[in-house]
């Protein structure tokens, strides 16, 4: 199945890499546009409409990071960050700073192609209600808005996929493997732990106790339970 009208702007450097990715995403139908410089990435990635903005870690003019953290102030478009294999570090900030996904390099089209497809496959689930309210938080399903004591909370697309499974599921433990599968719409990989880290930001955009329980609880061994009484 190929993707239909998605537009994806690639910041990267390496015009080799970008030539094989813009030939690769043409055959799935994705209209893909490259820029090689941190500053023309920000620009474009806040200025322009993109279904999805790919971001290498290391760019001319500035860095990966620092330009998703400029792009979070302004948008909640999905990101997937590009950063060397073994480069951890890099991993766990872009995770942090708002990243939705990333992908190691090197790396095959086909792996990246089916990062893009599992993020874009995020739409609206026909079994959770238009408008409900866990505990202390009021989800607006439609408009993908969370709201906690009347003020907005900006999550990303990742966080608010993962945040959705564990309140569809309150009091009960999700592994973390139908958390990556269900939110992430990919298997989770050893060692990989944007899981983890998506749940540490919930924990801090949210609150990490609702009443004088954990919101957010970890079952060591065995996965994440909401907590919403």
């Amino acid at each position: 199945m190929t993707i239909e009208r998605v537009s994806v702007l690639l910041v990267d450097d390496d015009e080799e890499l970008c030539s094989l990715l813009a030939r690769a995403m043409e055959r799935e139908a994705i209209e893909m546009t490259a820029v090689h410089d941190a500053g023309s990435g920000l620009h474009r990635a806040t200025t322009e409409p993109w279904s999805l903005v790919i971001l290498d870690v290391m760019l001319p003019g500035g860095n990966g990071i620092e330009t998703l953290a400029k792009i979070r102030e302004k948008s909640k478009i999905p990101v997937i960050m590009l950063t060397a294999r073994g480069e951890e570090r890099y991993r766990i900030k872009g995770l942090e700073v708002g990243a939705d996904d990333y992908v190691a390099k090197p790396f095959s089209p086909r792996e990246l192609i089916a990062r893009i497809r599992a993020i874009l496959r995020r739409v609206p689930d026909q079994g959770v209600p238009d408008v409900f309210r866990v505990g202390d938080l009021h989800i607006d399903h439609n408009k993908r808005v969370v709201m906690q004591e009347g003020n907005p909370i900006e999550l990303t697309s990742a966080e608010y996929e993962v945040l959705l499974v564990l309140v569809r599921a309150a009091g009960k433990t999700v592994s973390r493997d139908e958390l990556a599968e269900k939110a992430l719409g990919r298997e989770v990989a050893f060692l990989d732990r944007s899981i983890d880290m998506h749940i540490s930001n919930l924990r801090k955009k949210l609150g990490a106790k609702y009443g004088l329980a954990e919101r957010i609880k970890s079952v060591r061994g065995a996965g994440y339970v909401y907590n919403a009484r």
